[in-house]
């Protein structure tokens, strides 16, 4: 039985439109998949490589579905109890704070507000909740790390230089 786009979580979407223009996003999702594909030992790196190369330079979904027609549907993967756990923690922690700094604004509200002195302890609680949600890995990078785990620095986009700020 072969698999058409439509039964896959791998960009491009239906074969219907195989003549359709792709978005940069696309793009970069599709070669974010090959990356995974790679990282579980489907490709080789030379075959990740040309692959990528090719997906960054479609055109069409036509040219970005050939790029998997040899390889298996991905599975979405569902988050790990780890991630829902550490999800939950900062819901609850950011949850807690709202209803605290509230609770703080309206007693200055209803005694008279004078000075504003809720900002220091929202100030000082805020910085601890941005934080506990960094260290959770709940940052632009730290979503990344979590998801792809050290593969992602191996795994470079060919062509792609790094570059160092230099200060």
């Amino acid at each position: 039985m072969r698999h058409t786009r439509s039964d896959r979580s791998s960009p491009p979407a239906a074969a219907g439109g195989d003549h359709l223009r792709v978005s940069d996003t696309e793009r970069e999702h599709a070669a974010t998949e090959l990356r995974e594909h790679a990282s579980a030992g489907r490709l080789t790196m030379d075959e990740l490589d040309g692959r990528v190369e090719t997906a960054l330079t479609a055109r069409t979904q036509r040219e970005l579905g050939a790029l998997f027609e040899d390889l298996p549907a991905q599975p979405r993967r569902e988050p790990s109890s780890r991630v829902r756990a550490k999800a939950l923690g900062v819901r609850i922690h950011a949850g807690a704070y709202l209803w605290a700094s509230l609770a703080m604004i309206a007693i200055w509200a209803a005694t008279g507000t004078g000075y504003f002195w809720p900002l220091w302890p929202i100030l000082g609680w805020g910085i601890g909740v941005v934080s506990h949600t960094g260290a959770c890995g709940f940052g632009p990078r730290g979503l990344r790390r979590e998801r792809y785990g050290n593969v992602v620095n191996q795994l470079k986009p060919a062509g792609r230089k790094q570059t160092r700020r230099q200060g």
